[in-house]
This record gives structure tokens, C-alpha cells and sequence, in this order.
């Protein structure tokens, strides 16, 4: 037993060396070229911990924070707070699950001396490596239409925004404008890359939050606020499902650990990101509501109810760059299997794998100014994507992976400290698996869906102006005299 638990401790040993080593070597022209203190490393390569952390925790909440206070309306204050903590919860535990499998994948290759050099490893490429490539196919297509709605719903959330503070243009002729911006993300490379952009990321949100909050409570409620949720089980669930999208934020999980110099670190680090966003994501929620109550039903979007000011346009001009930040998360691990397809993944030139990448933007944009609907889309990519991709997926791929004894006693990664036993994870992933399947999926989906054809219906596609203010009624025309 003890030459087994030796050699278990060399490959994890070896593991971290060979990440550590890598980190260095990927940062290594930077140091070259700066002797001392180096600005672009500083900015520019991130590889570690609290890297990791600021990614997560920014790239958890962005325009669903503003969604957030319309899905209270729908379940009530009391079922909106339980929802929040319960999918947080669930969610920091499978992509602690990602974070194993990522572990396992990457130490058995390393066993085999393969190198990542110049390769990001995916999360379809560990389900292929531990379960075959049919896990691959599954994991690879959920994950891929998860991320590519994700980025419309950053684009259609940017329209609204800027149309708070200037709506001479339609929210349509803004997401023209914002496609282009975003359309930029194609030039940073990897995760490696968005050190300050995810440290000034989460500071934006954090303003946003408490702006909200505070305007909220300054405001005060609203003559006649009534707070009737939960009304109905469409609403109800289609509130449920938004909330599960919210904490589901972690389809880009294998990627952010793939740019720390050291991964088998990542484990608790998407709990901890997940209390940050808590002091976010419950006070503001909270504070709207309770200050709007059911008008929210009509207004997705919670600027959209609080007064013009100086300190409201701050948080929407905030949340516009964040919101083009969330899109590279988004998009990123999409530039890469596309630059996998098309044999550029290897490529050293910026310039030409951003190139290369235009063809990801362009469907996205396309499918921005087809359904600009801004809240039920989250709902309806929580039910139907988000709920396999970030939940049941990684729950079932985690249970086959460990099925055997002989794989749970050289598991690279034993069961955490609170769930000692192999016995008590695998009922932790059984109660996961049924619980978004019947409630996230089965309700959410059939509330979510049923919300988005109401929307189809009422705005039609291509909206121009979804949810805007009514057109000024024309004046009057003098009739002419009677002769």
C-alpha cells in the first residue's frame, strides 16, 4: 500500500511542476523583455489563485444581476432568496466536480508525457479522455450552445443598457453597434489574458449592486406597490430557472483552470467567488423588488424603473464593459474549438487566429437582433442548456467516471473533507441529477419556453425596440372649417 500511495504522490508531485513550469515558460517573454517589475505581466498574464477567483466571481454575475430583481417578482422575496443560496450552492459543487475531472484527465496524460504546451485543454476533450467520444459529442454541443447564447444575451443586455441613457437610437441599431464592439474580443488570446479585465470587471458589479441597492431603498417603494408572487407556476418557474442560470456560470470552468499556473488549486475557489457574489446578488434583488413589487412582472431590466441620475448612468456605463468583458468569457472557449476545426489552434500570430475567429461573432450578432428578448432568453438557456451543461453532465460524467473501485482507489482526487465516503458523493450527485432534471429542465423548461413564444408573440422577431417607452401620442390635428 505504501509504493502505491508513493507513486500517487510523484504524479501529483510531477502535475504541479509541470503546470508550475509551464505557467513560467508561457509568461517567460514577458520577463524576458522587462528586468524587475513588468507592467504587461502584471496586466496581461494571470495564472494565479486569485486570477482564478476574480474570474469566476466576475464572470458569474453581469446583466443577470439586473434580470434578478424581475425573477422576484415572479417567485416572491421568500422563494427568491431560497433559490439563490440553494443554486449557488449546487452549482460551486459541480464545478468543484469539473475541477476533479480536469485533475484526472490532465494527471493520466501526464502519465503518458503528453504535453499543453500550445494546447487549451476543454471540458469536451476530459469527457472524451474519461468517458469516450460520445460523452465528447454531448459535451461539446451543450456546452458550445450554451456559450454562443450566452454571448447573444451579452449583446442584446448591452442594447438595453445604453438605451437608458440615450434613446435617440432603438435597441436594435445598438446591437448593430455593440456586435462591432464586441467583435474585438477576437484579439485576446486566452484566459491568461483577462487579468485586469476581471479584476475591473467585479469592481464594476460591485458598484452596479450596490447602486441598485441603495437607489432602490433611497427611492422607496412606490405608491401602491403590491408584491403578489408567486402567482402563477409559468412565472414561477420561468423566475427558478433564471436563478439557475445565474449560479450556472460555469461552462468556462476547465479553461480558467487551464490558465493557473498551478490547478489542482482551483477546487474551493468557485465556493468562495460564489459568497463574494451573494453580498452582490441578495441585497440588490432584495432592495428592488421591495421598492417595485409587481411592476417588475413588466420590466425585466431594473434600470429601467429607477430615476435618471448621474449615478445610474455610472452603473449602466459600468455594466456596458463589463458586459463586453462577459462576452470574451463567453466567446473565448468558442474561438477555441472553432480554431481546433479549422487547424489554427497552434497558430503563434495574434493577428491571424483573430482573423480566423470573425466567423464565431457573426451568428451571434445575427441571433442578437433576432430575439432581443432580454429576460426570458435566461430562463429559457437555463432550462434547456444550462441545466445539462454545468449541473447534470458533470454530476453523471463524475459518477462513471469513479464507478469502479480500481478508478475510485487511484482517483488523482479524493473526496472532499465534508463528504468523506465515495458513498456520500455519489447520493450528492444522484439528488443533483433528478433535481435539475424534474425541476430545472422538466418545469423550467416548459415555464421558460412558454414565456419566450409569449414574448415571439407579442413583439414578433426582429423586434425593433423590445420593452421600450410608448411613442409620444401625435398632437392633435385642428379640424378644418366648415364652410
Amino acid at each position: 500500500m505504501l509504493p502505491q500511495k508513493q507513486a500517487e504522490e510523484a504524479i501529483v508531485s510531477n502535475f504541479s511542476e509541470q503546470t508550475d513550469h509551464e505557467g513560467k515558460e508561457e509568461d517567460k517573454d514577458g520577463e524576458q523583455q522587462h528586468s524587475g517589475f513588468s507592467v504587461k505581466s502584471f496586466l496581461w498574464h494571470g495564472g494565479s489563485a486569485w486570477d482564478a477567483w476574480f474570474s469566476c466571481a466576475s464572470n458569474q454575475v453581469a446583466q443577470v444581476l439586473l434580470t434578478l430583481p424581475y425573477s422576484f417578482s415572479q417567485l416572491g422575496m421568500l422563494s427568491g432568496i431560497i433559490f439563490q443560496i440553494f443554486y449557488g450552492l449546487l452549482g460551486s459543487w459541480t464545478a468543484y466536480l469539473i475541477s476533479v475531472l480536469y485533475i484526472e484527465y490532465r494527471s493520466r496524460k501526464e502519465k503518458e508525457n503528453v504535453s499543453f504546451k500550445n494546447h487549451v485543454i476543454q471540458w469536451f476533450e476530459v469527457l472524451d479522455g474519461l468517458l469516450g467520444p460520445y460523452w465528447k459529442a454531448v459535451g461539446l454541443a451543450f456546452n458550445c450552445t450554451f456559450l454562443l447564447f450566452g454571448s447573444v444575451i451579452q449583446l442584446i443586455a448591452c442594447a438595453s443598457n445604453i438605451y437608458y441613457i440615450d434613446d435617440r437610437l432603438d435597441k436594435r441599431t445598438w446591437t448593430y453597434i455593440f456586435g462591432a464592439c464586441c467583435a474585438t474580443t477576437v484579439f485576446i488570446p486566452s484566459f491568461h489574458n483577462y487579468r485586469i479585465w476581471s479584476f475591473l470587471g467585479l469592481g464594476m458589479t460591485t458598484y452596479t449592486a450596490w447602486y441598485l441597492t441603495v437607489a432602490a431603498l433611497v427611492h422607496g417603494q412606490v405608491e401602491g406597490v403590491t408584491h403578489s408572487a408567486p402567482t402563477k407556476l409559468v412565472l414561477y418557474f420561468t423566475g427558478a430557472t433564471n436563478i439557475l442560470y445565474t449560479f450556472g456560470g460555469h461552462a468556462v470552468t476547465v479553461e480558467i483552470m487551464h490558465a493557473m499556473w498551478k490547478p489542482q488549486k482551483f477546487k474551493y475557489i468557485y465556493l468562495i467567488a460564489t459568497l463574494y457574489v451573494f453580498t452582490l446578488t441578495l441585497p440588490s434583488a432584495s432592495a428592488v423588488y421591495w421598492a417595485f413589487g409587481d411592476q417588475l412582472l413588466d420590466h425585466s431590466n431594473a434600470f429601467s424603473l429607477l430615476p435618471k441620475s448621474r449615478f445610474r448612468d455610472a452603473a449602466v456605463i459600468l455594466m456596458l464593459i463589463h458586459q463586453f468583458i462577459t462576452f470574451g468569457f463567453a466567446c473565448t472557449p468558442l474561438y477555441f474549438v472553432w480554431e481546433k476545426v479549422i487547424g489554427m489552434h497552434d497558430t503563434k500570430s495574434i493577428f491571424l487566429r483573430a482573423l480566423a475567429r470573425l466567423p464565431v461573432v457573426i451568428p451571434i450578432w445575427f441571433l442578437a437582433i433576432i430575439f432581443p428578448f432580454f429576460g426570458p432568453i435566461n430562463s429559457t438557456v437555463g432550462a434547456l442548456l444550462v441545466s445539462f451543461t454545468v449541473y447534470i453532465i458533470p454530476a453523471l460524467a463524475h459518477m462513471l467516471t469513479y464507478r469502479k473501485a480500481s478508478a475510485r482507489q487511484n482517483a488523482a482526487e479524493k473526496p472532499p473533507f465534508f463528504l468523506p465516503s465515495w458513498t456520500a458523493v455519489y447520493a450528492l450527485n444522484a439528488f443533483v441529477i433528478v433535481w435539475v432534471l424534474v425541476v430545472g429542465f422538466g418545469f423550467g423548461g416548459w415555464a421558460s419556453v412558454t414565456n419566450f413564444v409569449r414574448q415571439v408573440d407579442t413583439f414578433g422577431l426582429f423586434a425593433k425596440c423590445y420593452q421600450c417607452k410608448s411613442p409620444k401620442p401625435p398632437p392633435p390635428v385642428a379640424a378644418p372649417p366648415h364652410h
